[in-house]
Parts: C-alpha cells; structure tokens; sequence
C-alpha cells in the first residue's frame, strides 16, 4: 500500500520528524487558505499522485512541472487550479498519466545540501538496515550506479534498535558539523521509530535536507508498509487511495487475491506465487505476454475462484487465459467449479486453455469436460503455455 506525500509528512510528524509546514488541498479555494495559513513569503504547490519525477512531469493541459514555486497567495489559488483536475505525465506513470485530485501546499525553504536517508528490510542479514548518501535528490538506484562509494549502510539489530553510535556514525559519513549533529541524529531516531511502530518495510527520505538556516528538514518521504502487519493499523489502512490503484487490483483485494496487472493479453489464474512466476516464463518464452500476475492462493474457495476469473475476463485486452492449478491444498474439482460459475457468469469470449494436477484432478477434469464449456484441456505445462499462446494470437 502506497501513500501521498502529504499522508507522509502526517505520520512524520506524529513521530516528530522536522518537515516543512504544509496542508493539503482539493480545490483552488482550499490551496488559497492553505497559503494564507503558512504565511511565508514562497511557498511551493506539489501535485499529489502516487508517483515519482513529479517535478520534472507534464500536464496533459500544457503546464510544466508538477511542483511549482509561488511568490503569493494569489499564484498558489491559480498554479492549484491548473493542477486539480488534470492528468500529470513522469517518467513513473507511463504515457496514460495520473488524474491530480489534490495538492499541498507547503513552505519553501532555502537548501544549502540535499541528502538521501532511508530505513528497509535486509532480508540477506535478517534485519532492518539504515542507508544514507551525500547524494540526494537521486533515486537510490541512480545513486549505486554512479556514486557507489557514497552510499553508507547500517546494519541494526532487531532486539536492541537503532544505537546513538550508529547515527552520529550516520551523521559524520553525511558530513553534519557539531551545531548540526544532535539534530540529524534526533530525526534519524524518530525515523527508526516510525518504522518500526508502524510495521513498514521501508521509509525513505529523498530529499533529506540543510537549510540556509541550519535546520534539517525530511523534505519528501515515501512509506512501504507491510500488508500482512495492516491489521494492526487502521489508521494507516484509513489513508488508502484506491483511486491511484489499479481497479483490478482493488478489486482482487476485497476478495483476498494476490493480484498484480500487466500490460500483456494473456490472463493467468495460478495458485502459488512461485508457479505464477513460472508461468509467466514460460508465456514469455513461447512467445507470449501475460496480462497480469494472479495468485488464488493455497487455500481459496469456489467464491474467490469465480471472483477471479471475472476480474480476468474483465480486462478487455485479454485475448485468451490460461489456468494453472496445481491441487495441493487446494483441490481441482474446487478450481473446476469456479471456472464453470464465472464463464457462465460472466459469458466466455476468449479461447480457455487449463492445466490441472493434483487433488481431484480426475474429478476437476470430468467437471469440466461435462460443462459444455469451450476449452482447451492442457496435458504440462509447456503444452499450456504454448496453446495459450496461439490462442492469443489467433483471436
């Protein structure tokens, strides 16, 4: 689950973590008073999505940037008006762009240095590490490309947490004088804090910045949360947009489905994230694209079966879909018999290849074979694959 900026800078600051003021907006009206609530002389208006580069984005109306400067209240009401409401194109949303439904409105601040601080998971050494770089400003991954010697990185233990050594050691690799220290060593703790209380899998600053005036500042802040940890958190689960989501994949989330869409033409249903993947290969491999990564799980029932195979048909750049079960714990006549409800449900118009193995495979195979149903029973799943495949591009 992904959050706004805004949201960001909230929980930031439960946990006492400097950032600039700011309050968020959806109209024009609400950006003005957020402006004349500042009362600063510059201020900045950022556009809200769920995406990286928007400062470097693009209006589809025309306008530059989606974070912009403003010298008045008068600027902020009409540099807002121009964003809400209109799509804003980074390199992070592809060509299709994200619809801006609010804004913030935040103090600008002169900076003298921009930093990179984050806190995530290292999942080699079991245990959460600290990563900071002189280089901010940067996505992390650029960084390691072209200033590997810059990054630093901080094992923590997970009894004992984050230790006042570690970050002064953080502290001086990042190059803070004595006056700025006790500062950037405070934020660093309030950050670990914030991590660790609210189950996340990594909270990053990029920006983390100096200003002309000595302080230190978490400028933009991204936050990961751990899904499986969410119920322990329904204040976070509150802040959720499911309008920056993909509507399939909302969808297979009130249904309990592991779901992720793809731009391919190829639907698959799988049962097992390793086998998934696997069949996504081997789609690509006989030259293929799959519409989308689906998970049913180990243990799903006839009612997330046919909630799954509807989400697939709904998806109308699917050309045909392959079903791979293997039946575990979950049995084939179970995963049959969600098949045959959603194809009559929903009304079959793309070729259906299945592969079953497993518990009741004897059974899943008579119920659909008795069905009536028009597909294509797959004996491995090479065989699968590459039916599907021609499907597809026979369709």
């Amino acid at each position: 689950m992904n959050i706004h900026e805004y949201q960001a800078q909230e929980l930031l600051n439960r946990f006492e973590v400097p950032t600039p003021r700011g309050k968020a907006a959806s109209t024009a009206d609400e950006a003005e008073a957020a402006a004349r609530w500042l009362g600063v002389n510059t201020m900045v208006v950022k556009a809200q999505i769920h995406a990286g580069g928007r400062g470097k984005g693009t209006f589809k109306s025309g306008l530059k940037g989606g974070v912009q400067l403003c010298k008045t209240t008068a600027q902020v009401r009409e540099i807002a008006g121009q964003m809400l409401g209109q799509v804003l194109v980074t390199k992070q949303t592809g060509a299709e762009g994200r619809l801006v439904r609010k804004v913030m409105v935040a103090e600008a601040k002169e900076i003298e240095r921009e930093l990179y601080v984050a806190i995530l998971l290292d999942r080699a050494r079991g245990c959460p590490m600290l990563l900071a770089s002189i280089h901010g400003g940067m996505d992390i991954e650029a960084v390691a490309e072209e200033h590997p010697d810059s990054i630093v990185r901080e094992s923590i233990h997970p009894a004992l947490g984050l230790q006042p050594y570690q970050t002064r050691k953080i502290a001086r690799r990042l190059g803070f004088p004595a006056s700025q220290t006790r500062a950037a060593c405070s934020l660093l703790h309030s950050l670990y804090q914030a991590f660790i209380k609210l189950d996340c899998n990594l909270v990053e600053i990029n920006p983390l910045v100096v200003t002309k005036g000595g302080e230190v500042l978490a400028l933009d802040a991204k936050f990961g949360f751990d899904d499986n940890a969410l119920f322990r958190h329904p204040e976070v689960v509150e802040l959720r947009d499911v309008n920056e989501e993909d509507p399939r994949e909302v969808e297979a989330s009130k249904i309990g489905l592991n779901y992720i869409g793809l731009d391919g033409d190829i639907g698959c249903m799988v049962n097992g994230a390793g086998l998934a993947m696997s069949t996504m290969d081997i789609i690509k491999f006989y030259g293929g694209n799959p519409a989308n990564f689906l998970d049913v799980g180990g243990g799903a029932d006839e009612e997330q079966v046919t909630g799954a195979f509807k989400i697939l048909l709904a998806d109308k750049r699917t050309k045909a879909v392959l079903v791979n079960i293997f039946g575990g714990i979950m049995k084939c006549d179970v995963i049959a018999q969600g098949i045959i409800n959603a194809a009559k449900a929903v009304g079959m118009k793309v070729p259906l290849v299945v592969r079953l193995e497993g518990t009741n495979v004897e059974e899943g195979r008579r119920m659909l074979k008795e069905s009536g149903l028009a597909l294509q029973a797959a004996t491995d799943l090479a065989d699968a694959a590459r039916r599907a495949v021609e499907a597809a591009k026979g369709a």
